[in-house]
């Protein structure tokens, strides 16, 4: 039985692109997560500092980042980072500003960089951010 070359090209083409889309799923790569509720916060937030239990949560409208603050005033900035999320806890360093009805934080690390977050009460996560530097 002979097999014509277009059927042999297209299962071929086929084959790849199956072993491709499991590569991706495999990796995990995709469609870049949101974060839709506190719970998704506190998730993403205990896998990237160990131990931090939050009492107050600021979620980007857009789901992008979030603001976290404990019982002993640490903050933990989240943001996108491709597929998952990346998160500091905030040093005196830190800065935020008002930018129009957004929220800036420039963490002042280099890697990880500055982060706008849309709050309803930017004015609030300010005063929080200003509360860990020295008086």
């Amino acid at each position: 039985m002979e097999i014509p070359p277009a059927l042999l090209q297209f299962v071929g083409s086929l084959a790849a692109i199956v072993a491709l889309a499991a590569l991706a799923w495999w990796l995990k790569l995709g469609a870049p997560r949101r974060l839709e509720s506190e719970a998704d916060a506190r998730r993403e937030a205990s896998e990237a500092a160990d131990s931090f239990e939050p009492v107050e949560i600021a979620l980007d409208r857009a789901g992008r980042a979030a603001l976290l603050r404990d019982d002993a005033g640490q903050i933990l900035l989240l943001r996108q980072h491709g597929t998952h999320f990346a998160g500091r806890v905030l040093t005196p360093a830190a800065y935020a500003r008002i930018d129009g009805d957004a929220l800036v934080v420039d963490t002042a690390e280099k890697r990880y960089g500055g982060v706008r977050l849309e709050l309803d009460d930017p004015s609030l996560w300010v005063r929080h951010i200003e509360s860990i530097k020295p008086h």
